[in-house]
């Protein structure tokens, strides 16, 4: 068996989050990253990167942590685990841009271990677009399938189909946004190795700036008014129900003590709720609420 080397493994996180921040900051053309450093009282810290007010990013966070420590109970009775230390590092990612034409946009890729040899990788890309455009669903789903099946052929349908389900709003019966991928508790067996679903992992990380620099590039000068500003608050608060409620990465934060101004990093500049708020039939809005439902094929579905 591989020994882990779990600095190694920190460490190729923490690369991959300036990568990202680098790219980001060349795509936005304005926006700089502020970073805060920050330590965990029980063990570990992390950097929590945060740009605002960009030409294109309104509001984007990249964290990387690295934290360790007596697992929490709450975790261990949630995960059916022995009692142990935890080892747990990651990058996480949500991306809040100034047109409601571009997308939101999340990126996680986290590594977990136990002092007793327990393991295991998890992470995803999603994409939740204030409004529908097909092509742009095409297109973010054959980049993440293309890189998925450079690895193994099942990957994208069980990882899709898993983000399908993980990124479902069940008290709106509506989905976040278009899905991605998600996968959790995977470890190395006979048909993987350690080394290759750890790439695997990183290459999740190097896609992110790839496909979000396109749908900036694409998206950011279309024009919009006070309708479609209106519409993305909606779709923003759509975003804080499921991060606040529903969301398992930011539970295991607040559980394990994490930092709560990283945890909530996600949450989005503004946000807005109104009452029973319903969109008008055949309206682009409407379209877009139409098609948040599970096990769409984004791919093959005509533009």
């Amino acid at each position: 068996m591989t020994k882990i080397d779990k600095d190694k493994i920190a460490q190729d996180f923490k690369t991959i989050q300036q990568h990202i921040c680098a790219e980001l900051e060349a795509a936005d053309g304005k926006g700089k990253f502020e970073t805060d450093e920050w330590t965990r009282t029980e063990g570990g810290g992390g950097i929590t990167r945060v740009m605002k007010s960009g030409h294109v990013i309104a509001k984007g966070g990249v964290a990387f942590s690295a934290v360790y420590g007596p697992t929490p109970e709450k975790i261990l009775k949630k995960l059916q685990l022995e009692t142990a230390d935890f080892f747990a590092t990651g990058v996480s990612i949500v991306i809040h841009p100034d047109s409601p034409m571009v997308p939101i946009i999340h990126m996680n890729i986290r590594f977990f271990e136990m002092s007793n040899g327990t393991y295991w990788f998890g992470g995803g890309i999603d994409l939740t677009p204030h409004y529908l455009d097909l092509e742009d669903a095409a297109y973010f789903h054959r980049e993440i399938k293309k890189l998925c099946d450079g690895f193994h052929p099942e990957y994208y349908p069980r990882f899709k189909k898993w983000a399908d389900d993980y990124f479902y709003i069940p008290h709106r019966k509506e989905t976040r946004g278009i899905g991605g991928i998600f996968f959790d508790r995977m470890a190395a067996d006979q048909e993987v190795s350690f080394e290759k679903l750890f790439e695997f992992v990183k290459s999740v990380g190097y896609l992110f700036p790839k496909i979000y620099r396109h749908l900036m590039a694409k998206n950011a000068k279309l024009p919009f008014g006070e309708r479609e500003r209106q519409w993305q608050a909606l779709r923003r608060g759509r975003y804080v129900e499921f991060n606040l409620v529903w969301d398992a990465g930011t539970k295991f934060g607040l559980d394990t003590h994490g930092r709560t101004e990283s945890i909530l990093m996600s949450m989005p500049p503004q946000a807005q709720w109104e009452y029973n708020q319903k969109p008008e039939p055949g309206s682009p809005e409407a379209f877009t609420l139409e098609n948040l439902k599970k096990d769409m094929d984004w791919i093959n579905r005509p533009s």
